[in-house]
């Protein structure tokens, strides 16, 4: 293989289409899929050297892979870090980022506006392994403050989070969380690499599902975990993956990088949307609010000005007639799929509290403002006066 040469300043489009490009000794334009499980050694000894870590060569496509490596470079190239693993899915790298780096006795704190799964995660399934868990409210700094007077090793947060929106000081907080030497893992899912930089604001792993809007298509599912921590990326969390298995589909990659290179351009054309959605939603009757962190309504608004390039690409509304009503103008919906996916081409709709947030108990729900009357749209790339003219309808009857 032949590295193409790379320019760690290139501006992030150029990095989006040839960041990391390796070709073989075909010289290939496009990427090429490497499907393989293994690879062939010329000798006994070269295996054994290549597994004593001797010699840098692929061993098994559990450990590494040519499209794989590809997919991690031009990640690291545009988060600009030292250091990419992927994963098979968004939920292994939120996962293998806490579980790599916390142990039975640590404590974790994590904000409690978290994707439902996210949830689980820090919730049930870290203090089944001994790790405690501290659930606080992400947009009150007094809650991070007192959380962490307490010896902690971690801090988990989203932002902007899922379903609601709301968004964390993530500078702050981390200055909080090193001071008591925590580490802080950032999931930026909604935000993208475009359009927030949690670790040149302070954290210390940011984590992705590119199945959202780095494939942007709804066809692959992935992960992605970055950070300037190369101790902890060579160290811990490599052995993690390698030996439990989360590791990423060649196939998978490629797709992933297909979609990189057209997400600056789309990242562009949601967010204008989002923002003519969100403003088209307050002038329509019968909605008890609209959340969007463009809308000069939202509570975090100069935070989003201060930490996002731009507000993204999903909004809420809450109906005020609860769960039925939710339901009826989702029903009536003709052009937005219901879809508990987000940053896709296509506009989709999900109701959080029967479905990505089913599993949390009524108290959860409530704590994290996920309401029976809340309804996400994930705004896709269709004319913004069609999806304007489907709300209008649905919501209006």
């Amino acid at each position: 293989m032949s590295v193409n040469k790379s320019n760690p300043n290139w501006r992030p489009q150029t990095q989006l289409v040839r960041g990391g490009t390796n070709r073989s000794e075909f010289a290939e334009t496009n990427e090429a899929i490497f499907m393989t499980s293994g690879y062939v050694y010329e000798s006994a000894e070269q295996a054994q050297r290549a597994f004593k870590g001797e010699e840098e060569r692929f061993i098994y496509s559990r450990f590494s892979n040519p499209t794989v490596g590809m997919f991690e470079e031009r990640m690291r190239l545009l988060e600009g870090v030292e250091a990419c693993r992927s994963t098979a899915t968004g939920m292994a790298a939120v996962w293998c980022s806490l579980a790599a780096r916390l142990k039975a006795g640590d404590r974790l704190v994590a904000s409690r506006a978290l994707f439902g799964s996210c949830h689980v995660v820090c919730a049930e399934f870290l203090p089944k392994f001994g790790v405690e868990t501290i659930l606080v409210d992400g947009t009150n700094l007094d809650e991070w403050e007192e959380a962490l007077s307490v010896p902690t090793q971690a801090i988990f947060l989203e932002t902007p989070s899922n379903p609601q929106l709301d968004l964390i000081d993530i500078a702050t907080v981390s200055e909080m969380a090193h001071k008591v030497g925590a580490s802080v893992v950032v999931d930026n899912v909604f935000a993208t690499p475009l359009l927030q930089s949690p670790i040149e604001l302070g954290a210390d792993v940011v984590v992705y599902s590119a199945t959202k809007h780095i494939d942007g298509q709804g066809r692959a599912m992935g992960g992605a975990i970055l950070t300037n921590d190369v101790e902890f990326a060579d160290g811990d969390l490599l052995q993690f993956l390698r030996h439990t298995g989360p590791s990423l589909s060649p196939f998978n990659a490629w797709t992933l990088l297909k979609g990189l290179e057209t997400l600056e351009m789309r990242m562009e054309r949601h967010c204008k949307s989002a923002h003519e959605v969100a403003k088209f939603l307050n002038t329509l009757p019968g909605l008890k609010r609209v959340i969007y962190p463009g809308l000069e309504s939202h509570p975090q608004y100069d935070l989003c000005r201060k930490q996002m390039k731009d507000a993204g690409t999903v909004i809420c509304f809450e109906t005020e007639g609860g769960i039925e009503e939710a339901f009826k103008i989702m029903d009536a919906f003709n052009l937005i799929d219901i879809s508990n996916n987000l940053g896709d081409a296509k506009s989709l709709t999900t109701h959080p509290a029967s479905t990505t947030h089913k599993r949390l108990t009524q108290e959860e729900r409530d704590a994290a403002g996920v309401t029976d009357g809340l309804v996400r749209i994930s705004v896709g790339l269709e004319d913004v006066e069609d999806i304007k003219e489907d709300l209008a309808q649905a919501i209006e009857g």
